[in-house]
Parts: C-alpha cells; structure tokens; sequence
C-alpha cells in the first residue's frame, strides 16, 4: 500500500482506477483499508478541483421530492395550502422562515440551501 496525496489529475485517475480494483475489499483488511484512505484523498482532491455548485431551494425541493418517491401535493401543510405550493415550486413565492423550518424536517434538507437566493420569474 502506497498511500500519497493527489497533487495533479493523472494521479487522480491512477487512484481512481486502484479504488475501482479494490472497492469491494473487506472492511478491516489491508485493501479494505487501502480503499478507504484511498475515498478520502479522492474526496478531497474532488472538492478542491472539482467544485459542484449546490442546486437553488427550489430545484434542491423538488430533487428531494423524487429521492423520497413524494409528490407536490406531499407539501400541502408543509408550505401552505395547495395553491401556496403552486406559486413556491413555480417561483412565484419565495419560501418564508416557516416554510423553511417545515422542509427541512419533512424533506430533511439542509436550512443552508433553502436559505440560498433564487430568482422570482415576472
């Protein structure tokens, strides 16, 4: 095991094909050990090379709404009655500090992301 940090792209892929090896390795082995130390110095080189811009509340909303096999009519209650909802998945409204506080227990979503600014069409 020849474990380093990945200082440029082409020891990224070579760290990327070894933990593609040995992804399924037992826990607690030495390739099992190798893998894990081997996610994070590629976790780490991605957020730092590779920056992924977080989706808008309202595209965050309505991801969340697919994952958990939910639909629109799931957040009446959460945001408002159903007309309510209409008008914040259409960015028509913007989410106020209780519609905040309500998603982020019904969808689990982080309040940074719902707090994010994004544009009200006309």
């Amino acid at each position: 095991m020849k474990i380093k940090p990945i200082k440029s792209e082409a020891e990224y892929d070579e760290a990327l094909a070894r933990l593609d090896k040995i992804f399924d390795a037992i826990p607690g082995t030495p390739e099992g050990d190798e893998a894990e130390i081997l996610a994070l110095l590629i976790e780490d080189y991605e957020n730092e090379h590779y920056f992924i811009e977080a989706p808008d509340p309202i595209e965050a909303i309505k991801i969340r709404l697919e994952e958990m096999d939910l639909k629109q009519t799931d957040l009446v209650g959460v945001i408002g009655g159903k007309s309510r909802v209409s008008e914040v998945l259409n960015r028509k409204r913007k989410l106020t500090v209780e519609m905040i506080r309500n998603l982020t227990e019904k969808l689990k979503l982080s309040p940074a992301i719902l707090i994010q600014e994004y544009k009200l069409e006309a």
